[in-house]
């Protein structure tokens, strides 16, 4: 019985654009990123990944030769993490954290210039929970009962650091739909807001 093997062809290569925002310098050496923005600076290393970054004067071309189809979904991820450093340098990012309680109330610290967040008090537990923030990360309090913010440029060590937070607070041997204390992200937004 003949079957016959049907094989797209193969792509020769898959490439992107994405302009360059005219507050923003980039700089591209061997697939390390630099984007200098007016809040400051961001670095990210692209080296685990097999494409081409060609900087031109207003836009950076991403390209991958050859390409099999994880090579192919690579170009859009890279297209998305040099926008969120454009968008980190520009404007910042900003989570805020509510902590819910049923009965005990979370106490919650920010102490070592805003760079560590103590969860006191966990359904009354004696013991502290002390989460160091990532680098470039700071918290401070929103003024409202409960809330704590978190901003940065990175967004990765922003989220990372509400992550931390909010896993600091998992409810052990007990029933999660029942007892659902814990300190939560309830809003995410930039420091910065253009018009």
């Amino acid at each position: 019985e003949y079957k016959s093997y049907l094989r797209a062809m193969k792509l020769i290569s898959v490439s992107d654009k994405l302009d360059i925002p005219e507050d923003c310098k980039v700089r591209v050496a061997k697939r390390i990123v630099t984007v200098v923005g007016p809040r400051g600076t961001l670095v990210k290393d692209f080296k685990h990944l097999q494409c081409e970054l060609i900087l031109n004067k207003k836009s950076v071309l991403i390209r991958v030769w050859f390409p099999n189809r994880k090579a192919v979904a690579c170009v859009n991820t890279i297209k998305s993490h040099i926008e969120n450093m454009f968008t980190g340098v520009r404007q910042g990012y900003k989570y805020k954290m509510k902590s819910v309680y049923a009965h005990f109330p979370i106490n919650i610290n920010i102490v070592n210039d805003n760079t560590l967040v103590e969860v006191h008090n966990f359904l009354g537990e004696k013991f502290v929970r002390r989460v160091n923030l990532l680098p470039g990360v700071t918290c401070k309090p929103t003024g409202q009962k409960d809330e704590i913010m978190l901003e940065g440029n990175d967004i990765e060590n922003v989220s990372r650091s509400a992550a931390l937070i909010q896993q600091s607070t998992t409810v052990k041997n007990k029933d999660i739909r029942k007892f659902l204390d814990g300190v939560y992200v309830s809003q995410k937004t930039h420091i910065v807001e253009l018009d």
